[in-house]
């Protein structure tokens, strides 16, 4: 029996249970199986007897898991704590073990044989008296998960079903279908806009007359399935035969089958199994104009199978799917995001909603209104369910329910059918995501997210599971799509780069997790630890708070994540922390001068995360070599000039974010050989830093966001030597690469070097890898997404044939020079989204950059008063939402011809089909077109 491969198997199903809050427990046990801990025999068989046990329980969790928590008995809730707890108390006892047995400082180089002798004997001693404590408590953690495996047979836990009141609910989303018309606010635009996407005209060509399936896309309480019946009841008189259906999670599709085909001709057929059912529904569509809505899609694979029963049989039929998950809408032939209401549509459905119309309420209260709106985030669901909650309440006590107020929380029939909405996307995600999004509940509403920190906090707390020959930060990076995938997180775009870099979570989505992450104590939110002392209990496991930090409890031996934004000077009793992962000190929007207060750090040895955003610490102490198992190390905002030496010690070291204006990369860089991520602010020769950056071959991403300075023709060379080794690199942003090489001797460095297939994101304001993309086929770089760089004429037919490129960013080397953007033939940039050129681009050919949805260029009226660019050429672009148009112009000249100049600007954007919107800023112009 492989007792380890056994318990890696185990790790990544069981003990994910409800919010995966035992991290990695079983993994850790088959750690201990390994024989070079000479464990005793009769630990030994503890260590596989629970193994076997846990094993047993890992049926009924998984069912548990599935079960809202609302459905389940009270027994079965707390068995089910019990064994979170249990967990947690046996992965801190293992970890003891592991950490003093296999953190051992490395020997040091010395020729005193003698002295070297007698360190290991007392290795061994102290390795041999914690072997005999790892006993001691195995045999204790053994009796109690005897217990706990009794009371689940007392209770039948392996026979867990959902309260079959639970199950005979009616679905609240079906009340959407069944609204008066009367009652819908805010459709009307989008109900136009989806009429004419729709519309079967004529019929007449061709084009018209193929089958098209449109999907109607947002995250769940926005009004999908309203939307998707008004447009259902406008249209279906143009059709032969019509159906609305929904399909919901884990749909039978021999139901779903009989369900269209009852829509359209009133009758099913149970004897007939699926195949039979497709190919009765093909029979009956394959001469008739159908329109069929299919409501609520889950799966892509759900949809592959329904989408077999309809042909395109040239009859101008029409399919409307709705999805919260983007993967599904985007089998479509087209995604209609769905968009949250205006502020104005708000404030009609809210007070339609509260007192039956906006001039029908007796009452002003615009403050209060404003901020229950902005709360809502234009979502309908939510929207309605707060204006029901405050119907027949006195207008005093609405600041009482804003504050109070948590989807599922009050007794009112809108907000219970709120809550069992949101829970259906809960309920769907798989255990290891449903952690990283209860994770998030720890945020503020509106709270921007960084995505970089974020996954590496999921990584540091065991929510990651490994994968062999994948980077931890990719799995977690994995997860994140996932929640945007799924419309759980909102991702941000904040610069309009194509890269998301931040996210954000909807007041809705915290209303539905933060009730359930403190049910299952996995996250524990205080707003003044100075305030809350005293409700600190023994079992809290992750600790948030916000404000004053001065922390004088000392019940903090269990906290595994301390996570603090400090208001002012603080002091922490690090020694208390005995089981402590994750610390993140923030300064927030303070200026603190926190120097001295970071003693006793490296005694945190279980510690993999350690955040000092923005604390003004001008050192970090020695000792912080101690913390073997430290994965990632976030100083970003900090005024530390130089990292200690012991630093290169973090063998287990994943990610280094060292962005400080002032930090100096040490020459030992290259030590930290399991290095993920890089950041840093600059890196000079004197550093040795191009040669130590080869050692790092785990490299997935490298940051340097002001400069690299390479003055030299033998520094140039190490750098490219040292790129050519990160065979597994998928993202290098450079600020700026300074050097006074010629361009011929720092390209000629590149020659032979084959960039890694894997990478996607390439950022250098250098002239240098032109010539090393020029010569590179596109096609060997399958991934690149993003690309940014410093060029004087940019090969645009090479550009254009990267194929999965969505970001392009040319600084030319001269201010407005004019080049042309069409490939060689019609259908370059294939996936291009955001465009911006220092330059002035040339005519845009029709097929070119059929996706482009954000473009920014210069035009340069210093020597000349024309606008030599074709603005007409931009209807070619039917994608294209936002433009922004930047006049170079001498400040002698008059300010005439600027004017002229701008007015030809708004008048040429005016004529385009997308009617834009143009705002002027001095001589930046940004124009932004309607639905963008």
């Amino acid at each position: 029996m492989d007792l380890t491969k056994g318990a890696m198997d185990f790790a990544t199903k069981v003990v994910d249970f409800a919010t995966g809050s035992m991290g990695s427990l079983l993994l850790k046990l088959g750690e201990l199986l390994k024989e070079e801990y000479m464990l005793q025999t009769g630990v030994k068989e503890d260590i596989e007897y629970l193994e076997r046990e846990l094993k047993s329980m890992q049926a009924a969790l998984r069912k548990v898991g599935d079960v809202p928590r609302d459905q389940l008995d009270q027994h079965v809730k707390l068995w089910a704590g019990e064994v979170r707890n249990l967990a947690y108390t046996m992965e801190d006892a293992i970890d003891k073990f592991l950490v003093r047995v296999d953190s051992s400082e490395p020997t040091l180089e010395t020729h005193n044989k003698l002295i070297w002798l007698m360190k290991k004997i007392g290795e061994l001693f102290t390795k041999g008296k914690t072997r005999h404590e790892i006993s001691k408590e195995i045999k204790e953690i053994k009796a109690r998960v005897q217990e706990v495996a009794d009371w689940r047979d007392r209770y039948r836990v392996n026979e867990v079903l959902a309260n079959p009141a639970g199950a005979t609910t009616v679905d609240p989303r079906m009340l959407a279908l069944y609204k008066d018309q009367k009652e819908l606010v805010g459709i009307d635009m989008a109900l136009n806009e989806l009429t004419k996407k729709l519309d079967v005209g004529d019929g007449g060509d061709d084009e018209s007359k193929k089958l098209k399936i449109l999907s109607i896309f947002g995250f769940g309480g926005l009004g999908k399935t309203t939307l998707a019946k008004a447009v259902y009841d406008k249209l279906q008189a143009q059709f032969d035969c019509r159906a609305f259906v929904s399909v919901g999670r884990k749909p039978s599709i021999k139901k779903l089958l009989n369900d269209i085909l009852y829509e359209i001709e009133k009758q099913m057929y149970p004897m007939l199994d699926e195949r039979q059912l497709m190919d009765k529904l093909r029979g009956l569509l394959k001469d008739k104009r159908y329109f069929v809505v299919i409501d609520d899609i889950w799966e892509t694979e759900t949809w592959k199978i329904i989408r077999c029963a309809f042909m395109n049989n040239n009859c101008t039929s029409r399919i409307v799917t709705t999805t919260r998950i983007f993967d599904v809408a985007n089998e479509s032939d087209e995604v209609y995001r769905l968009k949250p209401l205006t502020h104005d549509l708000s404030m009609e459905l809210f007070h339609t909603r509260l007192c039956g119309g906006i001039n029908k309420c007796p009452y002003e209260h615009p403050t209060m209104v404003n901020k229950i709106l902005n709360k809502c985030g234009g979502v309908p669901l939510a929207i309605i369910t707060i204006a029901s909650v405050l119907v027949g309440k006195p207008v005093e006590l609405w600041s009482t329910v804003y504050n109070s107020i948590g989807f599922g929380d009050e007794h009112n029939e809108d907000v219970e059918n709120t809550r069992k909405i949101l829970l259906f996307s809960y309920y769907d995600l798989p255990f290891h995501l449903r952690t990283c999004l209860l994770y998030l509940s720890q945020y503020q509403e509106d709270t921007l997210i960084e995505k970089d920190s974020l996954i590496w906090r999921w990584v540091a707390e065991g929510f990651v599971h490994e994968e062999e020959g994948v980077g931890l930060s990719e799995i977690a990076e994995r997860y994140f799509n996932s929640l945007v995938n799924k419309s759980m997180i909102q991702p941000v775009d904040l610069l309009n780069h194509g890269i998301i870099c931040h996210c954000r979570v909807h007041d809705m989505i915290l209303d539905m997790i933060r009730p359930l992450a403190k049910e299952e104590n996995f996250m524990t939110l205080l707003a003044s630890m100075e305030q809350h002392t005293h409700s600190i209990c023994c079992d809290v496991r992750r600790l948030v708070i916000k404000g004053k930090s001065q922390v004088v409890n000392t019940c903090m031996s269990q906290v595994r994540s301390f996570n603090a934004v400090c208001t002012d000077e603080f002091w922490l009793p690090l020694s208390s922390f005995q089981a402590l992962r994750v610390l993140v000190l923030d300064a927030g929007d303070s200026n603190l001068n926190n120097r001295g207060h970071l003693e006793n750090l490296g005694k945190l040895v279980h510690l993999r995360y350690l955040g000092l955003r923005g604390v003004d610490t001008l050192e970090l102490p020695m000792e912080i070599g101690n913390l073997k198992f430290l994965q990632a190390l976030d100083m970003r905002d900090h005024k530390i000039k130089e990292l200690p030496q012991s630093v290169g010690q973090l063998s287990h070291l994943k990610l280094l974010h060292a962005g400080g204006t002032d930090t100096r990369m040490p020459d030992w860089i290259g030590n930290l050989t399991s290095l993920e991520e890089l950041w840093m602010s600059e890196a000079n020769e004197s550093s040795n830093f191009s040669n130590e950056l080869g050692k790092l071959t785990e490299l997935r991403k490298l940051c340097i966001t002001k400069s690299l300075y390479l003055t030299s023709a033998s520094s140039v060379k190490a750098w490219a030597e040292s790129v050519a080794k990160l065979q597994k690199i998928q993202d290098i942003q450079i600020g700026r690469i300074e050097s006074n090489i010629n361009d011929d001797d720092a390209t000629s460095c590149w020659d032979g070097y084959v960039p890694p297939r894997q990478l996607r994101v390439l950022s250098m304001l250098s002239r240098q890898p032109v010539g090393l993309l020029a010569r590179t086929n596109p096609w060997l770089l399958p991934n690149l997404t993003y690309l940014a760089l410093q060029v004087d004429t940019p090969d645009m037919v090479t550009f254009g044939r990267f194929p999965e490129l969505v970001t392009l960013r040319l600084t030319m080397g001269a201010l407005g020079h004019q080049h042309d953007v069409m490939g060689t033939s019609s259908g370059a940039f294939p996936r291009l989204r955001f465009f911006a050129t220092s330059g002035t681009p040339g005519r845009f050919i029709e097929g070119d950059m059929p996706r482009l949805e954000y473009l920014e260029f210069r035009l340069n009226l210093v020597h000349d008063t024309n606008l030599h660019f074709d603005f007409g050429s931009l209807a070619n672009l039917p994608l294209l939402q936002k433009v922004k148009v930047i006049i170079l112009y001498e400040p002698s000249r008059p300010r005439a011809d600027l004017q002229e100049a701008a007015n030809g600007v708004i008048h040429a954007i005016d004529l385009l089909p997308n009617r834009p919107i143009l705002a002027l800023f001095g001589v930046s112009i940004y124009v932004s077109i309607n639905g963008g």
